[in-house]
């Protein structure tokens, strides 16, 4: 299985890295980096292909080993010498969990850092000429001195060009025109404009008022960050921390939902004499409603004393609706770090299982063909790509938990690996696999 295995991981990475640089070229095309530059931007880049790589390239690898014994009887022969079809699969899944371990620890330790360096190595690149990145009808407010918008833009040629002064200057400017061109000098932008006007008033008394009207006019516009300038950052997103950055962060969000419980806990016990917490918001605010009621039915309290307990529960319901709405946001922050802890190992493992359904898969294929186990592979990792997407994104809303979203997908690759191998070990398809590919290629 291994060079299987390794020919199916750079033939599916590098469709990736085909389709990644297709939709990034326009990132860095005009922007005058360095080669090196732009070959840190898209070795960083390959850590996130690899990660998803990797699993495919262990379905597809398994397929076309298994579909190539089967095709040869190297299954039959070794059936009939007396080895199990578990016995068989026993060196392809040592494999499997060999890629897996590698495969963790590549997800914990490198490629963290690589998405954290590439994420700010991408903002750099992108701010490094904001005149790049003009688009009409979106104000331009990042060049010193000035604020900017156009109408309208063919290539580099932008049409109705309208230029605001800003910042505290003697006089206020105003400058529209035709068209314009924006190009870079050694430390500065130069802005062309032509067929336009330029109005001045001064700040001092209103009174001075100028109008030029021009055919040609340049603007000279300081900006330091013509080199690309290099940030420093210790903020990582959640897909760019290791797993002790991780638990840190959780255990962060678990002492502020600590706080908030305690702080609703005594809230209830000094207006209901009570320390509750309750499980949601709505029953919270029912909680209050049936003091509200024992309140209002209450004859031994005066009408002052209603009125002052009135107030109470109002103040509490307020405050229930508050501390929900942080419990909430707290929650669903804590389950975004918590899904990516678990994603970090759920999609290595996930390895073992494609070797325990690919094996087979690939005998009753029969076909070690590169076509035929492509397009088994691609089906199966598709179903789990589909099914992890959801599961990550149901435990970022709070609507499962974060071990269900992450885990799911293997139990249900689980479930038809053990299916298949039972009914492959009983020398029985449950299916009839690929017959539609069959009659193709026999009709061709």
């Amino acid at each position: 299985m291994i060079l299987p295995f390794f020919f199916s991981l750079l033939m599916i990475t590098f469709l990736l890295f085909i389709n990644f640089l297709l939709r990034a070229v326009d990132r860095f095309l005009g922007k005058g980096l360095e080669v090196l530059t732009i070959l840190e931007y898209l070795f960083l880049n390959l850590a996130w292909i690899i990660a998803l790589s990797v699993p495919m390239a262990v379905l597809l690898s398994t397929l076309m080993t298994f579909g190539r014994l089967s095709e040869d009887n190297e299954i039959n022969a070794m059936r009939a010498s007396g080895i199990s079809f578990i016995t068989i699969i026993r060196a392809p899944l040592l494999f499997g969990i060999t890629v897996a371990l590698l495969l963790i620890t590549f997800n914990n330790f490198i490629l963290p850092d690589m998405n954290f360096h590439a994420r700010l190595l991408s903002g750099d690149i992108y701010k490094k000429r904001p005149g790049m990145n003009i688009e009409p009808g979106v104000f331009l407010d990042n060049l010193p001195g000035y604020s900017m918008i156009i109408g309208g833009k063919d290539g580099e040629l932008m049409s109705d060009v309208r230029i605001f002064s800003k910042g505290k200057q003697e006089s206020q400017t105003s400058i529209h025109s035709k068209t314009g061109t924006l190009s870079t000098l050694a430390d500065a932008f130069l802005l062309t404009l032509r067929d336009g006007e330029i109005h001045e008033i001064e700040n001092n008394d209103f009174t001075n008022y100028r109008r030029i009207i021009f055919e040609t006019h340049k603007i000279i516009i300081p900006a330091d960050d013509i080199l690309l300038n290099r940030r420093d950052s210790s903020n990582r997103t959640d897909r760019e921390m290791t797993i002790p950055m991780i638990i840190k962060k959780v255990n962060g969000y678990e002492k502020k939902l600590s706080v908030v419980q305690k702080r609703l806990k005594g809230s209830f016990f000094r207006t209901l004499g009570d320390s509750i917490i309750p499980l949601s918001i709505e029953e919270g605010i029912n909680i209050v409603s049936i003091a509200r009621d024992s309140i209002t039915s209450d004859t031994t309290l005066t009408g002052a004393m209603i009125k002052k307990k009135e107030r109470q529960l109002r103040s509490l319901e307020r405050q229930v609706k508050n501390e929900f709405g942080l419990i909430a946001s707290y929650l669903k922050g804590k389950n975004k770090y918590t899904v990516e802890a678990h994603k970090k190992f759920s999609i290595p493992f996930a390895c073992i299982l494609f070797v325990l359904l690919g094996a087979p898969l690939g005998v009753m294929a029969k076909k070690g063909g590169f076509a035929v186990s492509t397009s088994l592979s691609f089906g199966f990792f598709l179903l789990y790509y589909v099914l992890l997407i959801g599961g990550e994104e149901l435990a970022d809303r709070n609507q499962v938990t974060p071990e269900v979203g992450m885990w799911v997908p293997n139990l249900v690759l689980l479930t038809l690996a053990l299916y298949l191998i039972l009914h492959t070990i009983r020398e029985r398809a449950p299916i009839s696999i690929l017959s539609f590919l069959k009659k193709e290629e026999s009709s061709n």
